[in-house]
């Protein structure tokens, strides 16, 4: 009997639950701005009011608001669950204790990696998208998939269900755009290979163009080198050219200061040999009274002399004093061949300072 009398009420019940649903949007739709005020607020206090009264074995909220729940499953390319809740209505609790908290339910959404946002009809933030998504009942589930590049409603639930039925229709839903998922899901990923490609090929071409700077740079400067090297190598010869012609002029100067030979039979001259670096041998006469430099002149400006040049016995091994004229000092030793302490006859070699 009382199975039939619901048979028979039923309907008017549906419709009675449907008006007071309307009734009250459009009550709230008078009273309420749609401006919000705290949307991430209301999401969160939706979720702690419902774990409050429903515990907290429900499927994993998303902890945003519903502009960021849409953006974040258009950017993770996943499917995104709307519920809309209300505690006035009449089948919100049995919904929520038998269907959403089913573990079933719980698995399904979770494992799929569904994004499920829920909030309240009214709080300001829900009752904003029950407007934006035309629920006039509750409990009420929207599912969004990415189509064209934005996310756009793909299927509604709405009024008392059951657990299996429920996730027959999410599943046929997903199922049947699925497909623009996973086009868009190639489609990135080509994108995003694309990407990748280019930007290898940037680092490639940069770190090639790096290289061949390097060997420009390198090459510019081993040319720049090589320029100074040779500037230098000129720039050198031509001062030892330069000094070269100082000295020969130097010979021919010194060549007419150096005193005549005394004669073999003069008591105050001394003989000396000179043997070269060449092996020629030089032979002269001076005074006891000349000074060494003068010794030195002759050596000097001898054409097979080397330019610098030091003067010395053979054995013992003993240097000269003095030493070779140079442009800058030419008055070498004041000492004389007597004060010297060289004897009647004497015999010297010359080493080249430059051999």
């Amino acid at each position: 009997m009382d199975g039939l009398v619901r048979l028979i009420t039923f309907p008017f019940q549906f419709i009675y639950e449907t008006l007071l649903s309307a009734l009250r949007l459009a009550w709230n739709l008078v009273r309420r701005r749609i401006d919000i005020v705290d949307p991430l607020g209301d999401t969160l206090k939706f979720i702690s009011d419902f774990e409050s009264v429903y515990g907290t074995e429900h499927p994993v909220f998303y902890r945003g608001t519903y502009e960021q729940a849409l953006s974040d499953a258009k950017k993770e390319l996943k499917f995104l669950l709307i519920y809309l809740h209300s505690e006035h209505h009449r089948d919100t609790h049995d919904f929520c204790t038998n269907v959403l908290s089913h573990q079933l339910v719980i698995n399904y959404i979770n494992r799929n990696k569904l994004l499920f946002w829920g909030c309240s009809v009214d709080s300001r933030e829900g009752y904003r998208v029950s407007v934006l998504l035309r629920a006039s009942t509750t409990p009420f589930l929207a599912l969004f998939a990415l189509k064209d590049n934005r996310m756009n409603v793909v299927r509604t639930f709405f009024g008392p269900t059951s657990v299996e039925r429920l996730l027959s229709n999410i599943q046929q839903a997903i199922e049947e755009n699925e497909g623009s998922l996973i086009a868009a899901r190639l489609e990135r990923q080509e994108r995003t290979m694309n990407q990748r490609l280019r930007e290898e090929q940037d680092v490639a071409y940069m770190e090639s163009l790096r290289a061949d700077q390097e060997k420009d740079r390198k090459k510019q400067e081993e040319k720049v080198k090589k320029e100074n090297e040779e500037r230098e190598r000129k720039q050198k010869e031509l001062e030892e050219v330069q000094q070269r012609e100082l000295l020969l002029n130097l010979k021919v100067s010194l060549a007419t200061e150096i005193p005549n030979e005394p004669p073999a039979d003069d008591p105050e001259s001394i003989r000396i040999v000179i043997k070269l670096p060449n092996g020629t041998r030089l032979e002269r006469r001076f005074r006891k009274s000349d000074p060494l430099k003068y010794l030195y002149y002759f050596v000097f400006c001898n054409e097979q002399s080397p330019l610098k040049f030091q003067i010395t016995t053979n054995f013992p091994r003993k240097e000269l004093p003095g030493s070779h004229p140079t442009l800058d000092n030419k008055e070498n030793c004041s000492l004389t061949f007597d004060s010297a302490g060289l004897g009647k006859s004497q015999v010297f070699f010359v080493h080249d300072l430059e051999a």
